[in-house]
C-alpha cells in the first residue's frame, strides 16, 4: 500500500513539475489557471493541450503549450525557423473567425521556455482519436484510448471540415496547405475544428476571378516541424511546386480515407526520399482500384476517389462536397441545423424544436449530451423559446445519469423553475414540468427540490389557469411518495384545501378531493383526523361529484389499515356528517347506496368495538364481584352502598334490614347478621330454629310467602314493634315450608327485625284505608323503587292492590328471608292474565266469599287468628291462575275475562 501511495505521489509530483516548468513565467498564467495535460495537436503533435480556467470568470478553456525543450537538438537557426512557423500558424488562426475554425480565447504568448495560447475547451485532436498518441501524458487517458467515433459524428465532422475549407477557399481566398488529422481538433462538444495554419498560403490576386497561390518548394533538409505532412499533401505540391484550393481537397480525401481506415493514409511516403516515393505512388493513384477504398462507406467511395485524383481539375470543390448525399443523414442534418440556429427566427426555431423529439432517440447519447444539449440550454435566455426547448431538455435528462443531470442540466434548469414572465410561456412551462415531475424529484438533490421544484408545484396549485390546477392536482399523487412529509403537511395540503374552498370551478374542487384522497396514505393518522376530516365539513357545494369525493375520503380513511377513524369520532362527527349528506336530493340511487354502504360499515365497526369494550368491562366487574362475595367484609360494604329498594325500606325502618343469600335461604352463622340482638333474643331464636326443624321433619307445610308492605314514616315505630312480636311464629312457618328456588341474580330480599308489637291502621302511601292488624301483615302496594322482587317491577308497572286487604292473624318474623315459591308460581309468563282494572272487584268478591281454594287449604275463610291463615290471606285470596306483570320493559298484558273461583 505504501509503495502505491509513493508511486502515486511521484506521478502527481512529476505531472505538476512538468506543467509548472512548461508554463512558468509565461504571461498566459497571469489570467488562466493551467490544469492537467489532456491531449496533443498541431504539426507533428508538438502542442501539448491542457485544460484550464480563466481566473476572472472561471470560464473553461484549453491551453496549448509548446515546450522549447523539444527542439534543443536543433541548431539555433533551425530553432528559430520552427518557432517562427509555429507563431505564424497561431497568429493566422487568431485572425480568422469561423464556427469551423478553432476559436482562440487568448493570443500567443512567448516566454523563455515555451509558447502558449488559449482556445475554446478541447477534447483531443483527430490524430489522438485515431490512435496517434505522441506527446500525450503517460498513461494515455482512458477517455481518449476508448473513444470511438460514431457514424453520425464522422459524417458531420467531415461535413464541418468541408464547410471550413469552403470558408477558407471562397471567403478568405486561402489554401490551408497542411490539412491532416493533427490539425483537426475535436472540441469538448465534439465539433471538428481546423487549426495549424503554419503553411497556409493566401492568394496573390484575391480580387481576380482566377486565384493564384505561390507555393514554396519542398526543402527536405528543413526540420520536420518546418514542413507539412507529406502523406496528406497533394502530388502537385511536391512534384510541380504548385497548389490551389484543389490541393486542400486532395488532403480532405486522404483524411476521409484515414478516418474509415483506422488512421492510415491512402499512401505511405518515405520522408527521406520523398520525390521518388511520390513518383512511385502516382501510378497507384492513377489506377486506384476498389480494394483500396473498400473500408469506406459505399455511398462516399466515388467522391473520395475523385478527391484522390491526380488531376486537380477532377476533384470536387469544398462547396460541392458539402452537398453530396453522404451528408444527408438525419443526424448530420440535425447537428448542422443546430450550428446555424443563430441565423433562424423564432418561428423556424419553434418548428424545428417541435420535431426534435423524434430525432433524439436515433442519436448516440454522447452526441445528444455534448452536442445538442448545450445548444438547447443556450436558448433558455429567450423566454419565448423555453416552452419549445424544455421538452427536449427533459427528454435528454431521462437518459442521463443523476451525476450528469446535476452537472450538465440542473444549473440551466434552475432559472427556468422560477420563470413567471411572460404569463403564457410561464403557464406552458408549468404544464411541461408537471408532466415530468417524477423525473425532477428523482434526479434533483433534496435541497434543490425544496428550494426550486416544490415552490413551482405550489405555484401551479395556486395558478389562475384552471387547466394547470387540474393537471397539477391529477399529477401530485403520482409523485407524492417523493415529497418529504413536512413539506406535504405544512405547504402542499394547505394549498390544496385552499384551492378546493376558494375555486369556482367544480372540476378543480372535485380534483382537489380526489387528490387528497389519493395521498392520504402518506399522511399521519391524527393529522387526517384533526385536519382533513374537519375540512370536509367546510366544503360549501353539494354537487353529487363533490359529495362522492367527500364520501371517498371518509371511506379511504376508514378502510385504510394505517389510518382508521376512532369510534368516538365516528359516533360524534363522521356518521352525523355522512348521514346528513346521504339524504341530499342531488344524489341518485347508486350514489345513495354507496353512502349507506359506508355508513353501515361504520356502524357495524362502531358497534363491534363498543360491544367488545363493554364485554370486557362486564367481565372485569364480574371478577370484582366474585372477589367481593368471597370477602364478607367487602361484600357487606358493597351491599350497604348499593342503591336498591332495600335502601328505601331502610330509610323507613332504619338500617336494620337483613339481605339473604342469593339462594333465598335464611341468614346463617356463616353470613353476617345485620340485626343487633340481645343474648336472650339470640337464645330464643336458636330454640325456635330447633322447633322449626322438628316440625319440618314431621309434616311439610304448603309454601308460604310473606311480603313486607310499605308504610308511611309516621307509624314506623308501631309497625316495627308489631313485626318483632310476630317474628317467632313467622320464622317457624317459613322454616316449615319447602325451600324457595334461588331468585334472579341481583335480587334483594328484605326482612323485618324484631321490635315492639304493631297495632292500628297503617297507610301504605297509596291507599289510606289499608291497615295492619295485630295478627299479621297485609299485601298492599309495593314500595317505590326496584328490587323488592329482584328488580322485576317498578311503581309504574305495579297494579293497585288496595282493595285486597284481609283480616290477618298474628304472625312472627325472623331474620330469615321468607320463602317466595308460592308467589313465584303467580309470575309464570305462560299463565293467562287479566287486565288490571278487573283485579280489584274480583279480589274483593273472593275475599267476601270466604277466600279461594288456595286459601282454604290453610283453614276456614273466617276471621281466625291462626298464623297460617294470616299468612295466606295476606295474599288477598288471589288464585294460582293469577298473573302479574314482572318485567318493567314489557308492555301491558291482558288476562282472559273469566271469573275467579269462589269458596264453597
Amino acid at each position: 500500500m505504501e509503495s502505491m501511495l509513493n508511486k502515486l505521489k511521484s506521478t502527481v509530483t512529476k505531472v505538476t513539475a512538468d506543467v509548472t516548468s512548461a508554463v512558468m513565467g509565461n504571461p498566459v498564467t497571469r489570467e488562466f489557471e493551467v490544469g492537467r495535460h489532456i491531449a496533443s495537436g498541431g504539426p507533428g503533435l508538438c502542442w501539448r493541450i491542457y485544460n484550464g480556467t480563466k481566473k476572472s470568470t472561471k470560464q473553461e478553456v484549453a491551453v496549448f503549450v509548446f515546450d522549447k525543450k523539444m527542439i534543443d537538438k536543433y541548431q539555433k537557426f533551425e530553432k528559430d525557423q520552427i518557432i517562427d512557423s509555429l507563431k505564424k500558424g497561431v497568429q493566422q488562426l487568431t485572425r480568422l473567425r469561423h464556427p469551423r475554425l478553432l476559436t482562440v480565447q487568448h493570443p500567443l504568448e512567448e516566454s523563455r521556455d515555451c509558447l502558449a495560447f488559449c482556445t475554446e475547451p478541447v477534447f483531443a485532436s483527430l490524430a489522438n482519436v485515431l490512435g496517434q498518441w505522441d506527446n500525450l501524458p503517460s498513461p494515455v487517458p482512458n477517455d481518449i484510448k476508448e473513444y470511438k467515433l460514431y457514424d453520425v459524428e464522422t459524417k458531420y465532422g467531415l461535413l464541418q471540415i468541408s464547410e471550413g475549407l469552403s470558408f477558407l477557399h471562397s471567403g478568405v481566398k486561402m489554401v490551408h496547405g497542411n490539412l491532416c488529422p493533427e490539425n483537426i481538433i475535436l472540441n469538448k462538444s465534439g465539433a471538428w475544428k481546423i487549426m495549424g495554419f503554419d503553411f497556409s498560403i493566401s492568394s496573390s490576386n484575391p480580387s481576380d476571378a482566377e486565384l493564384k497561390y505561390t507555393c514554396r518548394e519542398w526543402e527536405p533538409n528543413l526540420p520536420p516541424l518546418c514542413l507539412p505532412n507529406p502523406e496528406y499533401l497533394a502530388p502537385e505540391y511536391i512534384l510541380s511546386v504548385s497548389c490551389d484550393a484543389a490541393s486542400d481537397m486532395y488532403s480532405l480525401g486522404v483524411v476521409m480515407h484515414a478516418v474509415f481506415n483506422e488512421g492510415k493514409p491512402v499512401i505511405q511516403v518515405n520522408k527521406h526520399d520523398i520525390f521518388k516515393s511520390f513518383s512511385r505512388q502516382l501510378d497507384r493513384l492513377s489506377s486506384m482500384n476498389s480494394a483500396l477504398l473498400s473500408k469506406l462507406p459505399e455511398e462516399v467511395r466515388e467522391h473520395v476517389k475523385m478527391l484522390l485524383s491526380v488531376s486537380p481539375t477532377v476533384r470536387p470543390d469544398a462547396d460541392q462536397m458539402t452537398k453530396i448525399p453522404f451528408f444527408d443523414d438525419v443526424g448530420a442534418v440535425t447537428l448542422q441545423y443546430f450550428d446555424t440556429l443563430f441565423q433562424r427566427d423564432n418561428l423556424q426555431k419553434s418548428q424545428f424544436y417541435k420535431g426534435l423529439p423524434k430525432v433524439l432517440p436515433k442519436l448516440p447519447k454522447r452526441v445528444v449530451v455534448y452536442r445538442i444539449l448545450p445548444a438547447l440550454t443556450s436558448e433558455f435566455v429567450n423566454p419565448d423559446m423555453v416552452p419549445f426547448v424544455l421538452p427536449n431538455v427533459l427528454l435528454i435528462a431521462e437518459e442521463c445519469t443523476k451525476e450528469e443531470y446535476v452537472r450538465l442540466i440542473l444549473p440551466d434548469l434552475t432559472p427556468v423553475f422560477k420563470q413567471q414572465e411572460p404569463l403564457q410561456a410561464s403557464n406552458m412551462i408549468l404544464l411541461i414540468f408537471l408532466q415530468k415531475m417524477d423525473l425532477l424529484l428523482t434526479k434533483t438533490p433534496p435541497d434543490d427540490i425544496k428550494n426550486s421544484v416544490l415552490p413551482m408545484v405550489y405555484r401551479a396549485v395556486e395558478a389562475s389557469s384552471v387547466q394547470i390546477q387540474e393537471l397539477c392536482l391529477n399529477i401530485i399523487p403520482t409523485f407524492a411518495n417523493l415529497i418529504d412529509y413536512p413539506s406535504m403537511k405544512n405547504s402542499l395540503i394547505p394549498r390544496i384545501k385552499s384551492a378546493c374552498l376558494q375555486t369556482s370551478s367544480l372540476a378543480v374542487r372535485v380534483n382537489s378531493l380526489v387528490c387528497m384522497g389519493k395521498i392520504l396514505e402518506y399522511l399521519d393518522k391524527w393529522y387526517v383526523i384533526d385536519e382533513i376530516l374537519p375540512f370536509l365539513q367546510q366544503i360549501p357545494s353539494r354537487e353529487p361529484a363533490v359529495l362522492m369525493g367527500i364520501l371517498g375520503i371518509y371511506k379511504c380513511t376508514f378502510a385504510h389499515k394505517k389510518l382508521g377513524i376512532p369510534k368516538e369520532h365516528l359516533a360524534t362527527k363522521s356518521l352525523p356528517h355522512l348521514v346528513s349528506l346521504s339524504i341530499d336530493n342531488n344524489l341518485n340511487l347508486n350514489q345513495f347506496n354507496s353512502f349507506m354502504m359506508v355508513i353501515r360499515d361504520m356502524m357495524n365497526r362502531m358497534e363491534a368495538e363498543h360491544k367488545t369494550k363493554l364485554e370486557q368491562l362486564h367481565i372485569m366487574q364480574e371478577q370484582q364481584r366474585s372477589l367481593n362475595i368471597t370477602n364478607p367484609v367487602s361484600s357487606t360494604e358493597e351491599i350497604k352502598n348499593t342503591p336498591s329498594s332495600g335502601n328505601q325500606i331502610d330509610d323507613i325502618f332504619g338500617s336494620t334490614s337483613v339481605k339473604g343469600k342469593e339462594n333465598g335461604s335464611a341468614a346463617t352463622p356463616s353470613q353476617p347478621n345485620r340485626v343487633s340482638l340481645t343474648l336472650e333474643e339470640k337464645q330464643r331464636l336458636a330454640k325456635e330454629q330447633e322447633q322449626a326443624a322438628k316440625l319440618r321433619s314431621q309434616q311439610p307445610l304448603a309454601p308460604q310467602t310473606i311480603k313486607p308492605a310499605a308504610s308511611s314514616s309516621s307509624q314506623t315505630k308501631d309497625l316495627t314493634s308489631s313485626l318483632l312480636n310476630s317474628m317467632t311464629s313467622l320464622n317457624s312457618l317459613s322454616l316449615a315450608g319447602p325451600v324457595r328456588p334461588p331468585p334472579v341474580q341481583g335480587t334483594t330480599m328484605s326482612g323485618f327485625p324484631s321490635s315492639a308489637p304493631m297495632v292500628g291502621p297503617v297507610s301504605n302511601g297509596f291507599n289510606p284505608g289499608m291497615g295492619f292488624q295485630t295478627g299479621g301483615i297485609g299485601m298492599g302496594m309495593r314500595p317505590s323503587g326496584p328490587g323488592l322482587y329482584g328488580g322485576m317491577a317498578s311503581t309504574t308497572s305495579t297494579p293497585n292492590f288496595g282493595a285486597l286487604t284481609q283480616n290477618q292473624g298474628p304472625s312472627g318474623l325472623t331474620n330469615r328471608p321468607p320463602n317466595m315459591s308460592a308467589l313465584d308460581n303467580l309470575f309464570t309468563p305462560n299463565k293467562p292474565k287479566v287486565p288490571l282494572n278487573q283485579i280489584g272487584p274480583q279480589a274483593a268478591a273472593a275475599a267476601a266469599g270466604g277466600g279461594s281454594p288456595w286459601v282454604s287449604q290453610f283453614g276456614p275463610g273466617q276471621n281466625a287468628q291462626t298464623p297460617m291463615q294470616g299468612g295466606a290471606v295476606g295474599m288477598g285470596g288471589v288464585p294460582s291462575g293469577f298473573g302479574m306483570q314482572a318485567n318493567p320493559s314489557s308492555a301491558r298484558r291482558t288476562f282472559p275475562n273469566q271469573p275467579l273461583p269462589r269458596a264453597a
